[in-house]
């Protein structure tokens, strides 16, 4: 058997899950049935190994002849299956010394575990650390789901039945995860269209958008022979309960800050500074006293 390990195992996560009879009589004991586990790569979230094995238990009478599930376990299936203790080995090798998760393993598997071991009189696998789903999603997701059973969770998101089989239940968790870990990455990051409040930002979003079109639509060169004619014939005077005046390009409403008249005087003080300066001083001055053409 290994030991408790360190260094990289430590880091890696064994999503597990045991299927159990369910005791009906005063001093029955639950016994294990089958056991999955997949070990993942937190990095990546990539699968490194995998191990299900059905468990013959010691009394196979606990075990029902008929399943009411599709895929139930019967006692027929697990009549030539392994007993727990020629399995305990492969079982005490995938489990020891990594971080555990599953779905309410806290208060069942875990339990379940450490008293199948118990039962063959051998140390029990121990973890560097526990993640149980089942109290994580409860306090982050909340029970927007409805109840945080795993197949309430599965429906949630569309990810079909819960088959209660040990290995398909953990992939099962592994996905319900990702998705509820998915949902709460947007909402934290796109707090405001998430919570209703997307109008005033995706209309600025589109009014940017909108204006970084029209200035690749446009070249410098042909942008200023758009932008006179259509200035001529689309600036208006504005009252003081008018919006801005306006000019179109190219399909684009652009705010124009200035009316006809103090456009003409603008572009006749630039004309005549510019002669100044270029006769006196150097291209400088007219950076000095531009501030005075807006005035």
């Amino acid at each position: 058997m290994e030991g408790n390990g360190g260094g990289e195992r430590a880091s890696q996560i064994v999503f597990f899950d045991l299927e159990t009879t369910v005791p009906n009589k005063t001093g029955q004991r639950f016994q294990v049935l089958e056991f999955g586990a997949m070990v993942i790569c937190p990095r990546r979230l990539a699968e490194l190994e995998s191990f299900c094995t059905l468990i013959r238990p010691g009394d196979l009478s606990a075990v029902s002849e008929r399943s009411g599930r599709p895929e139930g376990i019967t006692r027929g299936a697990v009549s030539e299956a392994p007993p727990f203790e020629e399995v305990a080995d492969r079982i005490f090798s995938i489990m020891d010394g990594r971080i555990w998760a599953g779905h309410n393993i806290q208060r069942f598997d875990c339990i379940r575990i450490k008293e199948a071991f118990a039962k063959i009189g051998r140390p029990a696998p121990a973890p560097v650390a526990t993640i149980d789903s089942l109290g994580v999603l409860t306090h982050k997701f909340g029970r927007r789901a409805g109840n945080m059973k795993m197949a309430t969770l599965a429906e949630y998101f569309g990810l079909g039945q819960q088959k209660h089989r040990s290995l398909d239940d953990v992939r099962m968790n592994l996905e319900v995860l990702k998705h509820c870990a998915t949902v709460l990455f947007l909402e934290e990051s796109l707090p405001d269209l998430l919570n209703g409040k997307w109008q005033q930002g995706s209309t600025q979003m589109m009014m940017t958008t909108r204006s970084r079109s029209v200035m690749e639509r446009f070249p410098s060169s042909s942008l200023n022979e758009r932008w006179q004619k259509s200035s001529s014939s689309s600036i208006t005077t504005r009252s003081r309960k008018s919006p801005p005046t306006v000019t179109s390009l190219g399909g684009y409403q652009r705010a124009v800050p200035y009316a006809r008249e103090s456009l003409g005087r603008m572009s006749a003080g630039v004309r005549n500074l510019w002669c100044k300066a270029h006769k006196t001083r150097p291209f400088n001055t007219l950076l000095k006293h531009s501030h005075s053409l807006l005035r």
